[in-house]
């Protein structure tokens, strides 16, 4: 069912995501990647535009803006959140988005790579969105719909209240985030600055889903120093740090604790990455789990594994470096689920099932959660991220502008 919304949410999804926003893990800056600033100071533009106030691009890269009150009402100051830059994961420079009008359930084809294929196949929900308009790249990219779709979404709310001052509803406060794919999303100054009593944000997936558990997450380092040698001349000398990598991976479990054979509360050790040569190699892994002690118990099974391997071979040094990401925000939310009860009712009044599946994954409401506001996250519609089969709805869209709008009206009474 077409609405009011869903021409502006495609035009706006379409337009912001052909502006490449990658952000850059290797780089320590906020933002961490200029091309973020090109979105930003578009976004910066239209909130001004659209007549919202307070409208400012923080010297750490986040896109502040006010939407005034239309009622004198003790409302809670709500905040809305979104980010705008995309994965490191897969090619980000170039999108090029493509509308596919009232889908009919056939396999939907790329021009820029015969071989991929999206359907409901490969992408259940897909066969759910029967006569919807979808949105996909064109395969050679992702479409970044994560988080894009947020911010139009957030950006229609804010053009329609603005447009419709008839609307009661308290002070919201907009930000656009950089640098939430690679977790710094939310710099130390976001919760003073955004000043809101609690917040959400605008980056899940399937209708319906209401978002209030996540995983806990770390990060670790692992560098191998070994000896190295001219091989011709390396008997008993050569040190092969390679060799003492492939050890450390090999040692951790394959069968129970890896992504890819893992599901639900399940948490896992990934190893993303690794560079190097015999002398020196770097292995970077992901360490996640719903609890606290679960992820301790693999940030020390990984040290223990790394101190079994030097004791093997103590002409190497090997280091393991395990640092925090974020953290599950139940243990926060679970002490007052206003924020989420709120969302709930808003859902309902949609006519929609809430469901609450835990995010294998995180937020930056999980790192806002922790920081002291609350922030459960809300649906987009966005489908099968990070790669180049990711598509969205335009109509899944349109249903998450009128839940945030059902959500606003009845913060205010």
């Amino acid at each position: 069912m077409r609405t009011e919304f869903d021409q502006e949410l495609e035009e706006r999804l379409v337009r912001y995501a052909a502006i490449d926003t990658q952000s850059d893990e290797t780089c320590p800056e906020s933002p961490s990647s200029q091309i973020q600033l090109d979105l930003q100071k578009v976004l910066r533009a239209e909130l001004m535009e659209i007549g919202a106030s307070d409208v400012e691009l923080t010297e750490y890269g986040v896109v502040l803006a006010t939407i005034p009150a239309t009622i004198e009402t003790d409302a809670p100051v709500i905040g809305l959140l979104a980010h705008v830059d995309t994965a490191p994961a897969y090619h980000a420079e170039g999108v090029k988005p493509r509308v596919h009008r009232a889908y009919d359930g056939s396999a939907i084809s790329f021009p820029d790579a015969a071989e991929l294929s999206l359907s409901p196949e490969n992408s259940r929900y897909l066969g759910e969105k029967i006569g919807d308009d979808i949105i996909t790249a064109s395969g050679s990219t992702l479409l970044g719909a994560d988080d894009k779709a947020g911010v139009a979404i957030i950006m229609c709310l804010a053009r329609h209240l603005l447009a419709n001052p008839q609307i009661p509803h308290g002070k919201l406060r907009i930000a656009f985030t950089p640098d939430e794919e690679i977790g710094r999303g939310v710099h130390d100054k976001l919760p003073g600055d955004l000043g809101a009593d609690f917040a959400y944000t605008l980056d899940g997936g399937k209708v319906g889903e209401l978002n209030y558990e996540n995983f806990c997450a770390d990060g670790a380092t692992v560098k191998i120093t070994g000896v190295s040698v001219h091989p011709g001349y390396a008997k008993d000398k050569l040190v092969n740090a390679l060799h003492l990598a492939g050890k450390i991976i090999t040692m951790l479990p394959h069968a129970t604790m890896t992504p890819e054979t893992t599901d639900g509360r399940d948490g896992f050790i990934f190893v993303a990455d690794m560079v190097g040569n015999a002398a020196e190699a770097e292995l970077h892994f992901v360490l996640r789990d719903f609890e606290l002690e679960g992820l301790e118990a693999k940030a020390d099974l990984l040290e223990q594994v790394c101190a079994a391997v030097q004791a093997t071979e103590p002409r190497a040094s090997i280091t393991c470096e395990v640092r925090e990401q974020y953290r599950n925000m139940h243990h926060w939310l679970r002490d007052d689920m206003t924020p989420v009860d709120l969302a709930k009712a808003a859902y309902e009044d949609m006519g929609l099932t809430v469901s609450s599946k835990p995010i294998r994954g995180g937020t930056d409401g999980s790192v806002l959660t922790a920081k002291g506001t609350s922030c459960p996250n809300i649906f987009t519609g966005m489908q099968e991220i990070h790669g180049p089969l990711e598509w969205i709805s335009v109509q899944d869209m349109a249903m998450a502008t009128q839940v945030c709008l059902k959500l606003v009206e009845r913060a205010a009474k």
